[in-house]
């Protein structure tokens, strides 16, 4: 690693940010992080980052609100100590679901993000799986949009299934759904649904045969996990085997993860994308993306193309 490269984390991911560091051959930097009795937010790094390269690991997940404010207070204190470089290595970009206007009167919480991010003084964002991949040109940075599909497909190659059937939950995640399909060989199905409220769905249509197969849903977030019983419940009524669910990013809000213990659910399997409670159930597997993150920081020190981490050089 260069000298002039430092790596801190934020409060919501440290060990994502030490494996990160420990593939690299570096040193977590050292910053402090704590509260006012007011709430406030105190940063303060340990040691000289001036001139530095420096890379922040921050995921946007639960409180997102806190966690969002602490990263633009650390974003400031970097940029104050004269740091020649703010990187965001935000595995999970919060607000990303709110990436256009489906309502008069509605914001687009994802642009501000990417404004707010940028005034604060990053650099460049590196991000995993954006729900939404346009939410790229909200930013006049560079942003690296990386992928865990390729992590997903070879974890789904090690469990052997007799009669797999890739199943995309609605037309959004379609487009990644063939991309699974195609990797593994598999046969593919989707389903389309409707929303009558937030974090409810009901579905409509399957298309595809799903009947005595064992059905790879892939999504990019499991939130409270309603939409999945639902999901899982629907190819159930047409015949389909116990599901294995896929996800970059395990939310899990509220009773999300206990949802996830369904009889018609094999396992779920995410990435540590966002902290994931220690020791996990044994129906969850937890895939690391800290080999993907720490060799998108060294290409981006010295220089190469992202696009050979991914078997789709378009990525």
């Amino acid at each position: 690693m260069q000298h002039r490269v430092r790596i801190f984390s934020g409060s919501s991911n440290p060990l994502l940010a030490e494996s990160i560091c420990e593939m690299l051959g570096a040193e977590l930097g050292s910053v402090t992080l704590s509260r006012f009795k007011s709430g406030e937010i105190y940063v303060n790094y340990e040691e000289s980052i001036r001139n530095c390269d420096v890379f922040i690991v921050q995921s946007l997940s639960h409180p997102i609100n806190e966690l969002f404010v602490e990263l633009l207070v650390m974003i400031d204190a970097a940029k104050r100590a004269s740091a020649r470089t703010i990187n965001i290595v935000m595995p999970y970009y919060g607000y990303a679901r709110q990436e256009r206007k489906s309502a008069p009167r509605e914001p687009i919480s994802a642009k501000m993000v990417a404004d707010v991010l940028t005034t604060a003084g990053a650099s460049r964002v590196i991000t995993i799986d954006l729900h939404a991949p346009a939410i790229q040109g909200f930013f006049n940075i560079p942003v690296d949009h990386l992928t865990a599909l390729d992590l997903i497909s070879e974890h789904l190659k090690t469990l052997n299934l007799p009669y797999p059937v890739i199943v995309s939950p609605d037309a959004g995640r379609a487009k990644t759904a063939e991309k699974l399909a195609n990797h593994l060989d598999y046969p593919f199905a989707i389903m389309f649904k409707k929303r009558p409220a937030h974090n409810e769905s009901v579905i409509t249509h399957v298309i595809g045969d799903v009947h005595g197969r064992t059905p790879i849903i892939i999504e990019d977030i499991i939130d409270s996990g309603n939409t999945i019983v639902n999901v899982v419940e629907s190819l159930k009524e047409r015949g389909a085997s116990p599901a294995i669910i896929c996800a970059t990013h395990g939310l899990f809000s509220g009773d999300g993860l206990k949802r996830m213990a369904h009889p018609h659910i094999q396992n779920v399997v995410v990435t540590n994308s966002i902290a994931i409670q220690d020791p996990p159930p044994e129906w969850l597997k937890v895939l690391s993306v800290a080999p993907i993150l720490s060799t998108a920081v060294r290409i981006i020190l010295e220089g190469g193309s992202l696009a050979n981490l991914f078997r789709d050089a378009g990525v």
